[in-house]
């Protein structure tokens, strides 16, 4: 996909929005029959959250998938988001900066040499490896494959403090210049404020 397509998408969906809690939320419904919401803050004008809802063969209407944020309840039960069942098992969760794409993975409790993370163009993704062989995760990144570019080595830095692995990953221009162009197209939908959406 490049940044075209996505482009396209969003201008084609059908689109409502809301002000809500210093935040401006849409939902979309694409012509494929997937949904989208997203959140931004209204302060900064950064993306918060993104979650999909995609249609399973096997179960209908699907559940809906965090692409950013954490998992919360109001996108569906604790088991349908991914939540593991066992609370200290390590997870993911995605960030978006005005310059960084990030991930965290928490309850990663090695001390930060034990981590690798590398840029897999392959793959079109970044992998986490420990030397002890404890953890291995493949990290899609969407944003990338969006604009038609695979991950480089060189866009990649990582921390680690409090039991949670912190990844950065450097924004493209090509990823910045797609959300101007997004951003501009979102102008346009008309948002009503969380007052009027009440009975009076």
């Amino acid at each position: 996909m490049d940044g075209n397509i996505w482009l396209s998408r969003i201008k084609n969906a059908e689109k409502t929005s809301i002000i809500q809690e210093g935040k401006r939320k849409f939902h979309y419904k694409f012509p494929d029959t997937e949904e989208m919401v997203e959140e931004y803050s209204l302060d900064t004008g950064v993306l918060l959250r993104r979650a999909w809802k995609r249609k399973s063969k096997i179960r209908g209407a699907g559940d809906w998938e965090v692409e950013i944020g954490d998992p919360e309840p109001q996108f569906g039960a604790l088991d349908d988001i991914g939540i593991k069942e066992n609370s200290s098992a390590p997870y993911v969760t995605r960030r978006i900066t005005k310059t960084s794409l990030e991930w965290r993975i928490r309850n990663l409790p090695y001390p930060v040499g034990t981590y690798s993370v590398t840029a897999e163009p392959d793959e079109k993704c970044l992998i986490v490896r420990t030397t002890n062989k404890k953890y291995y995760k493949k990290l899609p990144i969407p944003e990338l494959e969006r604009v038609n570019l695979v991950p480089v080595q060189d866009n990649i830095s990582f921390s680690h403090k409090f039991n949670t692995l912190i990844i950065v990953y450097k924004k493209p221009v090509q990823v910045i210049e797609l959300e101007q162009h997004v951003q501009e197209e979102l102008k346009s939908v008309a948002a009503l404020k969380d007052d009027q959406c009440k009975p009076s």
